[in-house]
């Protein structure tokens, strides 16, 4: 069979739906899949097409291609349709390859989102003090070591029940919602905010409910309106939010605290909180846990600070969701390697690693003001930034990239990252800029050549007029 449009009656031909439950169905499209009946890139029918054609509701068929995309089988690409996917391809979520560079070398590439690894502190003598033996009394000891239990809570922004660490803020991201969002589900996201966050939403049948962004991070209004549609977790990143590098004021936190309190339909909402840049951000900690401190979960992740391969993060909030994640995860990987806390501990304590630390955070804060400033003075409005990434405005995408391309210069496309389109939730202003586009530039990367990048992103901009995130 060509790599074409299968109807539902060529689907139906090919295979007995005999089963019709969501997982009979779902089976039946496997089967195809891995006996190449159903070729990579083969576009499936519709929902309401196949529904008709085997007598079952389209929720049905919904939930069948939902367990699909879970499985890595079928992509659903918007507008267009729903695809067998190529088996090269399902390593990565859909807007996850979206992000992903290309293996052309290019002579200076910001579109990563990692952080400068000249930067990172130096694991050498942090190393040469771990155990020469990997040891653990018990399978189901404390997942935390009691050193960095302590170091976690003398730092933690506020009051939280119970504190665990886990492989990385995405993990923890993924285990908290696990535990929250069930099919059907409405949560709330930042628009833009971060691809494997909706990739995560899509994997559960959830439904994302973008809110819009200013400098301050999520807007109060936005964030009512959104609230209306009842959903059951706000996901945002209190610092150095992932595109725009927007970070929350104390007051604005307060003031989504109220709105969710003050929300007849905010009564059960869970707020999970990313703050995944947190020791390299030049604001202060922030977080909504202050005023809400049995419905938030904090999440720090240590990877901008102290390198990504250490794969940990912290989080916190009420001891009942905790716990649940704690005993969920102990059925897999049971705890993070008490190597690498031990390793993560000697990091957080060491002054040699702290000055570290401080320096990458001033010299972040440096490399952010000077392409800002120097894209601003070149009429590209970009607005202020923390963290290391920088959301810069373009007439067009795909011919801001070819420009750049051409210059020897990679950036992150923008449209992975927006949760909405023009038309989408304008009731609570969840809108992409009129007339223009995006990308993100990675400027903690960024160590010489400012003017040079300033100057190829000014034309690729071709002069956007102001207009905010």
């Amino acid at each position: 069979m060509s790599a074409t449009r299968v109807d539902a009656p060529a689907l139906t031909a090919l295979a007995e739906f005999g089963d019709t439950t969501p997982r009979g169905i779902a089976g039946v499209i496997a089967r195809l899949v891995n006996a190449g009946e159903l070729e990579a890139g083969s576009r499936l029918p519709t929902v309401r097409e196949l529904a008709g054609a085997i007598g079952v509701s389209p929720a049905t068929v919904s939930q069948a291609w939902q367990a699909l995309s879970r499985a890595g089988l079928i992509e659903s690409r918007g507008r267009a349709g729903s695809f067998v996917r190529d088996a090269a391809s399902a390593r990565l979520a859909p807007r996850m390859r979206g992000m992903a560079a290309p293996n052309d070398p290019v002579r200076l590439d910001l579109s990563r989102g990692t952080p400068d690894p000249l930067l990172l502190p130096a694991l050498g003598p942090a190393l040469s003090r771990v155990s020469a033996r990997a040891e653990t009394g018990s399978y189901q000891a404390e997942p935390v070591i009691p050193g960095l239990a302590a170091v976690l809570a003398d730092s933690w922004p506020s009051s939280a029940e119970s504190i665990m660490v886990v492989d990385g803020a995405l993990d923890a991201i993924t285990r908290t919602l696990d535990q929250v969002v069930r099919f059907g589900d409405r949560v709330v996201v930042e628009h833009p905010g971060f691809p494997p966050f909706l990739d995560l939403l899509d994997a559960l049948g959830a439904e994302a409910v973008p809110v819009r962004l200013d400098e301050h991070g999520m807007r109060p209004d936005a964030l009512a309106a959104a609230l209306a549609r009842r959903p059951v977790a706000v996901l945002l990143q209190p610092r150095a939010q992932n595109p725009t590098g927007a970070s929350m004021t104390v007051e604005r936190a307060a003031e989504l605290a109220r709105v969710i309190r003050s929300s007849d339909d905010g009564d059960d909402v869970v707020v999970i909180e990313d703050d995944h840049s947190g020791l390299i951000s030049t604001e202060g900690d922030v977080t909504l846990g202050t005023w809400l401190p049995d419905r938030v979960v904090h999440v720090r992740s240590f990877s901008k600070s102290h390198g990504p391969d250490l794969r940990i993060a912290a989080l916190g909030g009420p001891r009942q969701l905790i716990d649940r994640v704690v005993a969920r995860r102990m059925l897999g990987p049971g705890w993070t390697s008490r190597m690498l806390q031990t390793i993560l501990v000697d990091l957080l304590t060491d002054g040699a690693s702290i000055d570290a630390v401080a320096e990458a955070r001033r010299q972040y804060y440096t490399r952010q003001r000077a392409l800002g400033d120097a894209l601003r003075a070149r009429g590209v409005p970009v607005a202020p930034a923390d963290g290391i990434n920088l959301w810069v405005p373009v007439l067009s995408e795909r011919s801001a990239l070819v420009q750049l391309a051409a210059a020897g210069i990679r950036v992150a496309a923008g449209s992975p990252f927006l949760a909405a389109s023009d038309s989408a939730d304008a009731a609570n202003g969840a809108r992409s800029r009129p007339g223009g586009d995006f990308v993100r530039v990675t400027v903690g990367v960024l160590r010489q050549g400012t003017e040079e990048v300033a100057d190829a992103l000014a034309t690729a901009a071709q002069h956007v007029a102001a207009g905010g995130y």
